[in-house]
Order: C-alpha cells, then structure tokens, then sequence
C-alpha cells in the first residue's frame, strides 16, 4: 500500500467517525433540548440540530465527491462526550446551573468537531480534493459559530446566574 493510499484511508476513517458522530448528535441534541430552561439555550440547540441534518447532507456529499459510500464508523470520542453530557444533565438540578452544564457539555462536543473538521479540511487539501475541502470547511465555520454562540449564551446570563444561585439544601 502506497503512503496516499494509507493516508487517503485515514481520510475515509476519519470522516466515517465524524459521519457516525453527527447522527449520534442528532439524537442527542433533542434531549438537551428537552432538559434545558434558558429559551436562548433552546434556540441555539434547536438551530444547531437543524445545522447538524446540513452537515450530514455535506458529509454524504464529500463521500460521494471521494467516490465512496457514506457510512459511519462509531465515533468513540462522541459516544463519551453524550455520555458526559447525559451524566450532567443527570447530576443537576433543572434551571440555570443544569443550562451552565448543558452548555458545558455541548461546547466539548463542538470543540470536537472543530478538531475533527479541521483535520478533514487538511487531509482533503492534501489529497488535492478541494470540493471535498470546500465542503467540510463550509462545515467547520458553522461548528465555530455554533461555539461562539454558546458562549456568548453562557457569558451574557447564565453562568452568572447559576454563580449566583443559592442552594436550599
């Protein structure tokens, strides 16, 4: 096997993960939804799911531009970080602190799709498939939007109200 052909591998298994983790959010997101109270944290997980069914039309493009079959290849990293998300959710009391974890937990998910995308964008560059790198980095700047937006949710309300918060105990 070629060192292309090994690293083009790569490229297929890296984006099978990410495929894989997208649709995992997919389920994910409604239930952060669900547990959520800020109507601003509402909307921006409700905007982000409608975006995550975009980026798995995008990746299913970039299967098909690379001349293979989208399929997902389960994404260990994801799995943990619902799980996570899923254990604070759990822990907390529904209000501002369970929207602060929530926020936590949805910002490490999209930390690691900022890592992911970007890593795709490189490995497509590098194989000279720029549709393919157009695509996946379209994809990239909305995870960073996405980040951008959760902070500035965390930051403008939440994270000081949940500072705030007394606890009854």
């Amino acid at each position: 096997m070629s060192p292309e052909s090994g690293f083009k591998k790569l490229f297929l298994d890296e984006l099978k993960d990410i495929y894989w983790a997208e649709k995992a959010l997919t389920k994910a997101l409604p239930k952060m939804v669900k547990q959520a109270s800020s109507t601003e944290l509402i909307e921006a997980l409700e905007d982000h799911l409608a975006v995550t069914e975009t980026h798995i039309d995008r990746l299913e493009q970039v299967f098909d531009i690379i001349g293979e079959k989208a399929s997902g290849k389960k994404c260990e990293a994801m799995e943990g970080l619902i799980a996570e998300a899923e254990t604070i959710m759990e822990e907390t009391e529904e209000g501002v602190v369970r929207d602060a974890g929530i926020i936590s937990a949805a910002q490490k998910v999209e930390h690691y799709e900022i890592a992911s995308y970007g890593t795709l964008v490189a490995f497509a560059n590098a194989l000279s498939e720029s549709a393919a790198a157009d695509l996946l980095e379209d994809t990239l700047n909305e995870e960073k939007e996405a980040d951008q937006t959760l902070t500035e949710i965390a930051m403008s309300s939440i994270n000081i109200d949940a500072a705030n918060e007394t606890s009854e105990e």
